[in-house]
């Protein structure tokens, strides 16, 4: 079978590729096919072909696999948020692992590193503490509502359909927030129905609501609402942050932030507190952390909490130790680590991220943790000191190879590698393999019904 850009085929899906798509080989040849699982027969529009691989558009199920079960989430297929959904969830720890595995062998040539089963997530509804949801003046109608003439194309507040930019789905409920953020998502909509003022227009890129952030604290059940406009109008949004406050107890904070920039993002150019505080407390373990509302932090409160413990353990800390932290974000590890250890550095480029982590950590009654500020690869030269264990927790897209090579010029006695992408784990990894030994991996879901994967990777010197 000769493959053809716009052609379409009748394909059987053998297997879930890493980035979540089905994956056939029609006579050798791959097509990475979204929303299809193994065990699908599928008719499938080539969308791009390459010289090695495809990629296609499911038109129809033909034979659909026995894998398949119904999703919970009714937007499952269109929206792209948990696209698993219609695999069981052991399942997906299995296709987890295994992209994991093959990632080592086939980009990081590591053959034999011991890959542990995934470790599953505390919940896999109901997870996660942040949702950013979009603002349309013109909605994205689900395959069931074009039929109904009386539905009208109008604003919507919700999730991107995968690929676009311009195209939101009016998400009446989202299956991995908790249910209450349903309820103020659903508020929040109504008000802005009724406000007189027009949803932002994403390509014209004129109109007034952007976005609608929500923030929830696992430990202590409190909520953040962060509303975003393209210009500053105090009045609506202090009368819906009134709105809000008066039916939730459970709001500890409303946020506004104002930006005209015509990229997709929430921060704001200017940001004002509607109400309470310019934060709210989030605890892991037996630290508390200040979440404000453009600051990062894991979206998995409980499943983090496996994480770091895993990183504790791999880190082997006996209380005389040096410990740095490469990345440190707004310092979560250090934190976590720092009644192990006699020292713990952290280095992040990020300004807000430095000044959030000192903040935990005189919050947390913590003096053994120190944050740098600035770029690894000019940090790192100027360090005074010797390090004992290193951690590295990098963003997708991993290490520069020249922070690769200051790595091995630190010399450390143990490495803990936090990755949340397989194949520039194994990447870096490759680059370290010829000083460092990979002692073995353990994947923490920290994504239910998605592919997205955490692993912790514990290396030593190779003698």
């Amino acid at each position: 079978m000769t493959i053809k850009k716009r052609k379409t085929y009748e394909l059987e899906i053998i297997d879930l590729a890493f980035g979540g798509k089905g994956l056939a080989k029609p006579d050798g040849f791959p097509v990475f096919v979204d929303r299809c699982v193994p065990g699908d027969l599928a008719f499938v529009k080539i969308t791009k072909k390459k010289k090695s691989w495809a990629e296609g558009k499911l038109i129809k199920l033909l034979n659909p696999s026995s894998l398949r079960k119904d999703a919970t989430c009714e937007y499952c297929g269109f929206c792209g948020g948990c696209k698993w959904q219609e695999i069981d969830y052991d399942l997906q720890l299995e296709y987890k692992k295994r992209h994991v595995v093959d990632s080592l062998k086939h980009i990081g040539g590591l053959q034999d590193v011991p890959v542990h089963d995934v470790m599953a997530s505390p919940k896999i509804f109901e997870y996660r503490n942040k949702m950013e949801f979009s603002c349309s003046s013109k909605r994205w109608l689900l395959p069931s509502e074009l039929a109904d003439e009386t539905i009208k194309k109008d604003f919507g507040i919700g999730l991107h359909v995968p690929g676009t930019f311009d195209k939101v789905i009016d998400i009446k409920k989202c299956e991995i927030m908790p249910s209450l953020g349903n309820d103020i998502l659903d508020d929040v909509r109504q008000f802005i129905k009724e406000s007189g003022l027009d949803a932002y227009h994403l390509r014209t890129h004129e109109g007034f609501w952007r976005f609608l952030m929500l923030r929830h604290s696992a430990a202590y059940d409190k909520w953040m609402v962060n509303i975003v406009t393209k210009t500053r109008n105090l009045d609506v949004i202090k009368k819906l942050g009134q709105t809000l406050s008066s039916k939730y107890d459970q709001i500890e904070s409303i946020m506004y932030n104002v930006t005209d920039s015509k990229g997709g993002v929430s921060y704001g150019q200017e940001e004002f507190v509607i109400l309470g505080q310019d934060h709210i407390k989030e605890r892991l373990g037996d630290h508390d952390f200040k979440i404000s509302a453009n600051s990062f932090f894991q979206t998995n409160t409980l499943a983090c909490e496996n994480l770091y413990a895993k990183v504790l353990a791999y880190a082997d800390l006996k209380g005389n130790e040096t410990v740095l932290d490469l990345y440190s974000g707004t310092g979560t590890i250090p934190i976590w680590l720092s009644s192990s250890a006699k020292q713990i550095l952290g280095i992040e480029i990020i300004h807000s991220a430095v000044a959030d982590a000192k903040e935990n950590a005189r919050l947390n009654q913590i003096t053994n943790c120190d944050f740098l500020l600035g770029d690894i690869k000019d940090v790192l030269p100027k360090l005074n000191h010797k390090v004992d264990v290193l951690i590295i927790d990098p963003p997708r897209i991993g290490m520069h190879k020249d922070v690769v090579r200051q790595v091995i010029d630190l010399n450390a006695k143990r490495i803990v590698y936090v990755s949340c992408n397989p194949a520039t784990l194994a990447r870096d990894l490759e680059m370290l393999k010829d000083s460092f030994k990979v002692l073995e991996i353990q994947p923490v879901d920290m994504f239910p019904h998605t592919y997205h994967i955490e692993s912790v990777a514990l290396l030593t010197p190779i003698k």
